[in-house]
């Protein structure tokens, strides 16, 4: 008995050690990359005015980030696992804040897109190298929680997002320097300077941690190792046989359905919101609260998550109420109740992540778990092309971003759906096992 709480000691020690050093550099990393990609639908209250970009334009624009991401992606991932994180993601978050700097000065269509497309190359592999990252320092019960705690970075990045970049805004004119210009010369600045930050405090792996005592790097080393033979022992898959798997390519489609939604959202929430009849400050604020709320939803998934160790009926539970908050929100028209229905959709769309990122990694280990995890956000993400392409096509042909909305709806619960019938293999460990041994074979 003494033994067993002496293990538990060392466990919770180790745990709240390495939570405490690595989440809150990892959760500020991703907060503010995601201001850099989403910023652009401030600046747009403004900039596409001064530059004559229709909805579809813009939306293009938005949206073509995520083919740079795409093309990027595995390529990037599998370096990190090669050379560590500590290096790429710095290398990673100097060139981002480079190029996010330099969307102020684009002087239309053609520079807008050039450089929209390069600002999601350089991003390439962040995310994903993050969840693999996690793989090497945490065990798998706690992944859910961990993962949420990352993807709170999005709701507040979204709302700090929307209440510094209205404030940027009302630069305009100081220095000769637009305020969309300003909003994308500024906001560059934290990517650049952590960056460097990362090179200096970010420690690859348990062995390396200086800050562990012998006793924890031990247990922690051996409790990944033991969970990764477990999942090793039904079957390795390589590199190539992951990324064809079935179950990869599930949760692909899965992520594409949840990642449009939320782009969608994202990209077009200021000016639906600005709909309403707000001045520009006063949309920074209100556009703030359905990602607030989205907070709550995301701490209480991963938690229930990991207690109930489920993760497909969470995943099918969140995913349904995106699509009925989305929903909500379009049949509500321009008007505050609509808030309510974003409200909602942002707890269930940031609720649904804590659910699904932890699925990977209970039958992917290695360079086989990087590309796969890849894979899956660099799919994913194309969804953060075609939700604003789609929601800013349907914005010009309608003169209303009602339509656009109903379809947004409609991919959240396509998420559902799918995971509802694809998706059995990728939450349940037991069909793991036997998935795996049949793919190894």
């Amino acid at each position: 008995m003494a033994t067993a709480q002496g293990t538990q000691a060392i466990e919770r020690r180790t745990i709240a050690k390495v939570s405490w050093r690595l989440l809150p550099l990892v959760a500020l990393a991703y907060c503010i990359a995601y201001i850099d990609r989403s910023n652009i639908s401030f600046a747009a209250l403004t900039m596409n005015k001064d530059l004559g970009f229709s909805a579809y334009i813009y939306g293009w624009g938005a949206g073509i980030f995520f083919f740079g991401y795409f093309l990027f992606e595995i390529p990037s991932n599998l370096i990190l696992e090669k050379v560590g994180a500590r290096i790429w993601i710095a290398r990673i978050m100097i060139s981002w804040g480079i190029i996010s700097g330099l969307t102020a000065f684009v002087t239309g269509a053609t520079s807008f897109l050039i450089i929209r497309f390069l600002l999601g190359a350089a991003e390439a592999g962040f995310f994903p190298g993050m969840i693999l990252y996690f793989t090497y320092w945490f065990p798998s019960e706690y992944r859910g929680r961990v993962i949420s705690t990352l993807f709170i970075a999005q709701p507040v990045a979204n709302a700090v997002a929307s209440i510094v970049s209205a404030a940027i805004l009302e630069m305009d004119g100081v220095l000769g320097i637009k305020g969309w210009q300003w909003i994308f010369l500024i906001e560059a600045v934290p990517a650049i300077l952590l960056g460097f930050v990362i090179l200096k405090v970010m420690t690859d792996r348990p062995g390396r941690a200086d800050w562990l005592s012998a006793e924890e790097k031990t247990w922690l080393q051996a409790r990944i190792d033991g969970e990764n033979r477990q999942v090793e022992s039904a079957g390795r898959l390589t590199l190539m046989r992951a990324l064809a798997d079935p179950r990869v390519v599930a949760l692909s489609a899965i992520y594409l359905m949840s990642v449009t939604a939320n782009y969608g959202i994202v990209f077009f929430m200021p000016q639906i919101i600005k709909g309403i009849g707000l001045t520009n400050m006063m949309t920074g604020l209100v556009s703030s609260v359905p990602y607030i709320i989205g907070t709550i939803g995301l701490i209480a998934w991963g938690w229930s998550s990991d207690r109930n160790k489920e993760r497909r009926w969470h995943l099918i539970a969140a995913s349904t109420l995106g699509a009925l908050g989305l929903a909500f929100a379009a049949w509500s028209g321009a008007s505050y109740w609509a808030l309510i229905g974003m409200s909602a959709a942002t707890v269930g769309i940031y609720g649904s992540r804590a659910a699904f990122w932890p699925m990977p990694s209970l039958f992917l280990t290695g360079t086989a778990a990087a590309g796969a995890i890849a894979l899956i956000n660099a799919t994913g993400n194309l969804g953060g092309y075609f939700g604003p392409f789609i929601v800013g096509w349907i914005k010009d042909s309608t003169k209303s971003f009602e339509a656009g909305l109903y379809f947004l709806a409609a991919c959240s619960f396509a998420c559902a759906v799918i995971t509802f019938f694809a998706a059995r293999a990728a939450g349940d460990p037991a069909a793991m096992a036997r998935a795996n041994a049949a793919a190894a074979e």
